[in-house]
């Protein structure tokens, strides 16, 4: 199964929500992702803020790519890196191989301080 380091945001109050930066596996269709032994499967229409919804609590989460600037949060808040992925997320993914030890990232978000409407 392919595998790739995502950015995974739980939408917990409806838009926003804890974050972090881990790598997922995907099924063969590709319509669920796999991570710390959860399943999420594909919304069929996109939900509020979120893609994928986890099979066994229902709870909807944001799932994408992690962008290369950073910045991969609507709204500001704390992202948690995983251990087994940090040295390529910094050095492959963000080209900055100095913070490869770095285990949080404070994001402004993509609305600053504006909060969720």
């Amino acid at each position: 199964m392919k595998n790739r380091i995502m950015y995974i945001e739980t939408k917990e109050d409806g838009v926003s929500g804890s974050a972090r930066i881990g790598r997922v596996t995907f099924s063969k269709t590709g319509r669920s992702v796999y991570y710390r032994g959860r399943r999420f499967e594909a919304l069929k229409n996109g939900g509020f803020k979120s893609n994928y919804f986890d099979c066994e609590t229902g709870e909807e989460y944001w799932v994408s790519g992690c962008k290369k600037k950073g910045g991969d949060r609507l709204y500001p808040g704390t992202v948690e890196i995983d251990v087994d992925v940090r040295e390529e997320y910094w050095t492959e993914i963000r080209e900055m191989p100095e913070k490869r030890r770095t285990a949080t990232i404070r994001c402004p978000g993509k609305y600053g301080g504006r909060g969720p409407n």
